[in-house]
């Protein structure tokens, strides 16, 4: 990894976030289905709350002059993740299943807008810490799949 002595610290800032956040997905996503209604009625809107630090951090990095492929992730998680409270938890849309378009579709394309954000600036970065992030999307692709 002589890639991480070449980054700054913003930029190593950027990547330990984009990973914290992948993998704090993929641990919701694994547990979502067998823990529904002990942990996911009752604590899953934590998940959404993850949208302060990534502004928290978006922030940083602007103010730190990063370009915004960089910085903007954060800012549609914040987007996402007032949607998907909304959505979720105040006025309790049932809209997975059966999928309902009008809120599943704006829904999905937040969440992806985010996760690519996130991922592809990685591969500037480093093409193995892209690879990486890479197999742990599609861990999370799966696991959110097939908790639904």
């Amino acid at each position: 990894m002589s890639f991480w002595k070449t980054l700054d610290t913003l930029e190593k800032i950027f990547v330990i976030w984009a990973f914290v956040f992948q993998i704090v997905l993929i641990v919701h996503f694994a547990i979502r289905k067998p823990f529904f209604e002990t942990y996911t009625e009752k604590y899953g809107w934590i998940v959404y709350t993850l949208c302060i630090p990534a502004v928290i951090i978006s922030v940083v990095l602007i103010r730190g002059g990063k370009d915004w492929t960089y910085w903007v992730a954060g800012f549609i998680f914040l987007v996402y993740a007032i949607f998907g409270f909304w959505v979720d938890y105040v006025a309790k849309i049932n809209f997975r299943n059966p999928f309902q378009p009008l809120v599943g579709i704006p829904y999905v394309i937040l969440y992806l807008a985010t996760i690519m954000f996130y991922w592809w600036p990685l591969w500037p970065i480093s093409r193995l810490l892209w690879s990486i992030y890479t197999v742990l999307y599609v861990v999370a692709m799966v696991l959110n799949i097939r908790s639904h």
